[in-house]
């Protein structure tokens, strides 16, 4: 019967799909002796032990060729390792453009990168901010916000740049004329689930928080 279904129904194979994506990096979390986290490990170490990674995954694309799509979604994405794309959407078919930066800050350059993949054809652009972010935790502390100025000052202006890119003549005419949607989304980034954001004003470089 459940061959049948997944036979059948397309959502039930995208499904299926998903799972045995989730299923095969549960595969890997065990194997310690392939990963980056020995305390001793030096930089060289690890230098070989990622070339070595490369060449067995370069190795299963080479033998199993992908077929690639023409993105229409383009997400911003926090560069935190435990946000994983294609867990966030089950889809491992490269359907999107992922634009990834600490804290998801947007500055002039990927307000520009993302008005390029609108004008090559995408639709849907979804900005997101994720719990438990570690940026935005340097934030609530003085000294971090002293050895970071750049990244404080871009997390602080996350709304406002939300706002401009939303005002970008090309982006507003899209949008305008129904051709393109925008959403500002969180991840929880224990299940990865997409809930709506509600925006805060960010702690000013005096103000009293704790910790």
């Amino acid at each position: 019967m459940a061959v049948l279904v997944l036979a059948l129904s397309p959502r039930a194979q995208f499904l299926a799909g998903g799972a045995m994506v989730n299923a095969a990096y549960r595969m890997q979390d065990h194997l310690h002796d392939y990963d980056f986290e020995h305390p001793n490990a030096t930089p060289e170490q690890v230098w070989v032990e990622f070339v070595k990674q490369n060449e067995l995954a370069s190795k299963v694309r080479e033998t199993f060729p992908r077929t690639t799509f023409h993105p229409v979604v383009a997400m911003l994405v926090c560069m935190d390792a435990r946000i994983d794309t294609n867990e966030l959407a089950g889809d491992t078919r490269r359907n999107y453009y992922i634009v990834r930066t600490a804290g998801s800050a947007m500055s002039l350059k990927e307000e520009e990168m993302l008005e390029l993949a609108v004008a090559n054809g995408v639709k849907l652009i979804v900005i997101t901010r994720h719990t438990d972010c570690a940026a935005e935790k340097a934030m609530l502390k003085p000294e971090l916000r002293a050895q970071y100025p750049a990244l404080m000052e871009a997390l602080t202006e996350r709304d406002r740049r939300t706002r401009d890119f939303l005002e970008r003549p090309v982006i507003a005419q899209r949008i305008k004329e129904g051709k393109l949607l925008v959403k500002v989304l969180e991840i929880d980034t224990k299940t990865e689930h997409l809930g709506e954001h509600h925006a805060t004003a960010p702690p000013g470089p005096d103000a009293e928080v704790g910790h």
